[in-house]
């Protein structure tokens, strides 16, 4: 990357930050849109509609039952550093709403990772930054240096174990289909976030 390309995405990033929710914020937000039926992003359907209800479920039901072990939790209150971790999201996006409450649990341990999210289609250009084989997917983490605006790394869409159940799937059927994204949905829920958090360390290098 360029000088010019890096002080772009750094006023990208710097701009994005500006709108940023904190997770309780993100987390009251979409339970308003349950209240209004309504859901976010620049489509209103009845599905997403629906996907936004059974996150705030989901959400709700993670931020109760994920398990971190005694040595990640070490490991994380011995980070010292600054930085900021900004995902992009959508109500309505189902990996999102099983790796964000893993994402706010892990920030929870260290005063020096702040957790911030954005939404995807409020955020065009820096949605274009962090494409994903040429596609818009999320949910998106992005690990900044808080004070330079330097990336760092990123994480997603989906947990490694995960992806490679849905590249294989790929691969045998050309496309995703609603009974995968169930067996995808059941994945999750036996993981109970370990992939997620695995994934973290080794990005993360605790």
């Amino acid at each position: 990357m360029n000088t010019l390309e890096d002080t772009t995405l750094k006023n990208i990033i710097t701009e994005s930050l500006k709108t940023s929710l904190s997770y309780d914020e993100y987390r009251e937000m979409v339970k308003s849109l349950v209240q209004e039926n309504s859901t976010t992003g620049h489509q209103k359907t009845e599905d997403l509609v629906n996907y936004t209800m059974l996150n705030d479920r989901r959400m709700k039901r993670w931020d109760k039952t994920v398990k971190i072990s005694e040595e990640i939790k070490t490991k994380f209150s011995n980070f010292y550093g600054n930085v900021t971790w900004l995902v992009i999201t959508e109500s309505w996006c189902g990996d999102a709403a099983h790796v964000i409450p893993v994402l706010h649990k892990l920030a929870e341990l260290s005063e020096g990772i702040n957790l911030r999210l954005v939404l995807r289609d409020a955020n065009d250009e820096l949605m274009d930054q962090f494409l994903t084989n040429g596609g818009r997917a999320i949910a998106k983490l992005i690990m900044i240096d808080s004070t330079t605006k330097e990336v760092l790394g990123t994480f997603g869409p989906r947990p490694s174990e995960a992806t490679k159940l849905v590249e294989n799937y790929k691969q045998k059927h050309g496309k995703i289909t609603p009974e995968f994204k169930e067996d995808l949905q059941i994945w999750y829920n036996k993981d109970k976030g370990q992939n997620i958090i695995e994934d973290i360390i080794k990005l993360f290098k605790l």
